[in-house]
């Protein structure tokens, strides 16, 4: 098979990479800007081509993974001068504009890896991105069977899951799991950095859950601008549910409803249950060490080759930096509670303080 990759940035070139080791066949790529395709090339992420005709001459499957705002203008430009026997997809985070932009073409089939990366490049890029990532494929009534096999056989290929779900569905499903999530870190955040009580920083004095729910803030905004945008409607929805909920929440305290708080939060309890017990196979044995450490080389490497010695396996782990003189938290997830504490009892004879606590709590 030829593709051509259209658009080599980190989604285009590590679809190349992963298309090349998968031995596709012949991967072509272009992109409007001469040294993003040339890193790519350099990466061997894609052959380069010198024009996009030069990079759809031939191709069986082209992947167009330009920025969101641009599909629905790429898209048609590609239609039109691809070979009638070429299938075109995208990688774009939004799908109902790119659908309706592609006016019924059997040959599209609109596409969205949900595999977020906090960068961007072809420097960057990486085979590996896609590994067992969900890829939403939103093919349309118009769109002709052998097109969608193609494109889900490509994404299976490149190591994702395809899941078929209808334009409207998708652009929905990804405001509430995605694009909501991204403006309120972006919110609370400036509401916390806005303020200043009885002068005091509340950013100075920012704990883990700050900065848990605000990871993803400040996220490139050449990319984000155009998703806000281009989903505003969803977005907009999502937002109006929020402040529904929120407006709940205030009337509770006012009315100091402990009967409501307690409700609310154990819905929240079980929905966390839910989202964990698809990512690891059994959520509600998993215990969370908190383990004190200092900042200075190895003191990581240590820790996981005591463990990995006693045949204890980490199901996950993350760092909080707090300073360098103050060193940070690392958040080490283990299933099991035998696990768990044989853990707690490595670590604290090697002098570590460790807090031990189920990460569902009952």
């Amino acid at each position: 098979m030829r593709l051509a990759v259209v658009g080599t940035g980190l989604i285009g070139a590590s679809a190349g990479l992963a298309a090349r080791r998968a031995e596709l066949g012949d991967v072509v790529g272009w992109d409007d800007d001469p040294s993003t395709l040339e890193v790519a090339h350099e990466r061997g992420a894609v052959e380069a081509t010198a024009s996009l005709s030069d990079a759809l001459h031939g191709a069986e499957l082209v992947l167009v993974a330009v920025p969101v705002a641009a599909l629905p203008t790429v898209v048609p430009e590609i239609l039109e001068l691809a070979p009638a026997s070429c299938t075109v997809t995208d990688a774009g985070s939004t799908k109902i504009s790119v659908c309706k932009a592609a006016g019924g073409d059997p040959r599209f089939v609109g596409g969205h890896p949900i595999c977020g990366a906090e960068t961007r490049g072809p420097e960057r890029a990486s085979a590996d991105l896609f590994e067992g990532a969900t890829w939403f494929l939103t093919p349309l009534a118009t769109t002709e069977p052998e097109r969608y096999r193609r494109a889900h056989s490509f994404v299976s290929a490149l190591g994702a899951r395809p899941i078929a779900i209808d334009p409207e569905a998708h652009d929905r499903l990804v405001a509430v799991s995605s694009h909501l999530p991204h403006a309120l870190a972006n919110l609370l955040l400036n509401q916390a950095g806005s303020a200043r009580l009885e002068g005091h920083d509340p950013l100075a004095a920012a704990g883990g859950s700050l900065r848990d729910m605000t990871r993803i803030a400040g996220a490139n905004p050449r990319i984000w601008v155009d998703i806000f945008l281009e989903n505003r409607e969803a977005l907009g929805a999502s937002l109006a549910e929020h402040r529904r909920r929120v407006e709940q929440l205030e009337s509770a305290l006012a009315a100091g409803d402990a009967g409501f708080l307690a409700r609310w939060i154990g819905e929240a309890s079980g929905n966390r249950r839910r989202m964990l017990e698809t990512a690891y196979a059994d959520a509600g044995a998993l215990h969370r060490l908190r383990v004190h450490v200092p900042d200075r080389p190895g003191v990581l490497a240590g820790i996981f080759h005591a463990l990995g010695a006693e045949r204890i396996n980490v199901a996950d782990f993350d760092l909080e930096h707090l300073s360098s003189e103050r060193g940070g938290t690392l958040t080490i997830l283990v299933t099991g509670e035998d696990q768990a504490v044989r853990a707690t009892n490595l670590l604290e004879a090697q002098g570590y303080g460790v807090v031990l606590a189920p990460v569902i709590e009952d």
